[in-house]
């Protein structure tokens, strides 16, 4: 069997190569030579799409389900079920231009669509995604292609959020447990799912395995012997660098869409001072920090949305890194006479994950010449997060996973949006950010629209309630018998449907 290791084993120093073969020897496991194996950290938390928050559990979806509306690279929706007509300010007309067959055996009609959404709007069904669609009032079937939604006002982004996988009404109606056996009318059945993985099935009758492995070293470990076949992001820097040397790999990148960022605590005496937010901004050298641990696989952020999205700001990239201008600025702080020389200590709170760590103290070594002691703190991701959502910070690192609507900024920068009513987690409060953001909501001409949010972008840029960091690119690992691996800029999945094993 695989004998326990460290990182200290893992990885030869001085010799430019990691120890791994006296690990990969070991006893013979289940021949799944037919199947494509996929490393992942956890099991997908929900297998009913009306449940589903979590990136995982919506990337597997896709794969089960089919969905009304999809996206292009710019965030905009397009058809995949069904395209659409806009009859009034707030009548919509979905006619599905292909009727794919239910798992169970019954071809997908417009009855399934509203008996979806329906169950999604009654209170005591509990979906998380209620909220963005409770201003539907009213859905009708019209016939077995069509379905209108009738909306209590109108909303300019609408469409966009009929993103949730088509369940059958039959099994609606039934309360069949879709997160224990989904059925939907997706390429991939539902096969099995336990802790250890889930198996789906493709038309052609090869199995995806989504096998959890929640070391990130142990999955390099598996993928050296074949006992897995690809990872999709989740190593860390130095594991990938070992990938890229590998013969047996294919390392492929791709540019990303998820936006991290550092929080503020503007409640807090020394962060609620801009100046102090600046020097923070200009004192660390962002790009500095993309090369040194992402080899240069990311993107500088300004703005929320990435530039290619169709309301993104391609004009910002945030503040540069200028040491100078940080250390004038920390000079004309609002302190105590008897803390004018001394360094200004702050608490950095961050997950206990390896990456995140070492990001933070980067920025620490970055900001201690300037007069800026950042003390790292690192908790479980649970305690980590409780503490951020409860405000008890005064800085933190995140990043936001998958942004497709631009309504993401009431939930993040409104006012009235602090938690537990939104993720205003640093209690920023600002008159012209929620004029910007009422009048983006209530414009139903999509170019105004995005204009709005073009300037809101920069006014959040200047103001920094938060600090943008950058857009992580996507990547993969594969082993070269795997054909046809794609990557896309939101990290979905769905080229499992299509690659090729050669056995």
């Amino acid at each position: 069997m695989v004998q326990p290791f460290t990182r200290r084993s893992f990885f030869k120093l001085g010799a430019g190569g990691v120890v791994l073969p006296a690990l990969l020897s070991g006893c013979q496991s289940v021949d799944y030579s037919q199947a494509i194996l996929v490393g992942v950290t956890s099991r997908p938390r929900m297998l009913d799409p009306r449940r589903a928050t979590d990136a995982l559990s919506s990337r597997v979806n896709r794969l089960i389900y089919h969905q009304l509306i999809d996206f292009n690279e710019a965030s905009e929706p397009i058809a995949d079920l069904a395209d659409w007509q806009q009859l009034s300010a707030k009548h919509y007309r979905f006619t599905l231009q292909k009727t794919p067959i239910f798992h169970h055996g019954k071809p997908l009609v417009a009855e399934d669509v509203a008996a979806t959404y329906q169950s999604v709007l009654d209170t005591e069904f509990g979906s998380p995604h209620r909220g963005t669609l409770n201003h539907i009032e009213k859905i009708e079937v019209i016939n077995t292609n069509q379905v209108d939604f009738f909306l209590s006002k109108e909303d300019a982004l609408f469409v966009g959020r009929l993103t949730l996988g088509i369940l059958p009404a039959d099994l609606i109606a039934q309360q069949h447990n879709f997160a224990a056996k989904p059925i939907g009318s997706g390429a991939a059945r539902f096969v099995s799912l336990n802790e250890q993985r889930l198996i789906l099935l493709r038309p052609d009758q090869v199995e995806l395995h989504f096998v959890v492995v929640k070391d990130p070293m142990v999955r390099v470990l598996k993928l050296k012997k074949g006992e897995l076949d690809c990872v999709q992001n989740d190593l860390s820097p130095e594991l990938v660098n070992y990938c890229t040397r590998q013969p047996e790999f294919n390392v492929s990148w791709q540019k990303g869409t998820n936006y991290a960022y550092i929080g503020f605590n503007l409640e807090d005496p020394w962060l609620a001072q801009p100046a102090l937010r600046q020097a923070i901004a200009q004192g660390i050298d962002r790009q500095q920090v993309i090369d040194a641990m992402f080899q240069g696989q990311a993107r500088l952020a300004g703005g929320l949305l990435p530039p290619e999205h169709w309301a993104g700001n391609p004009s910002l990239t945030g503040w540069s890194s200028n040491p100078d201008k940080a250390i004038d600025l920390l000079k004309k702080l609002d302190r105590p006479l008897a803390q004018r020389n001394q360094p200004i200590r702050l608490s950095f709170k961050t997950s206990s994950d390896p990456t995140r760590i070492r990001l933070a103290t980067l920025y620490q070594a970055q900001l201690k010449p300037l007069g800026i002691d950042l003390q790292v703190q690192s908790y479980d991701w649970g305690t980590f997060y409780n503490d951020i959502v409860q405000g008890r910070f005064q800085l933190f690192s995140l990043a936001w996973v998958g942004i497709k609507s631009p309504d993401i900024f009431q939930y993040v920068f409104a006012s009235d949006a602090m938690p537990p009513k939104g993720a205003n987690r640093g209690r920023y409060q600002s008159q012209q950010a929620d004029q910007l953001i009422k009048l983006a909501g209530q414009t139903q001409d999509l170019e105004e629209q995005a204009t709005l949010y073009r300037q809101l972008q920069a006014h959040l840029q200047a103001e920094l309630p938060i600090m943008p960091l950058w857009f992580e690119n996507q990547y993969a690992v594969v082993r070269k018998n795997l054909l046809g691996y794609q990557l896309f800029a939101d990290g979905r999945l769905d080229s499992l449907l299509t690659v090729i094993k050669k056995v």
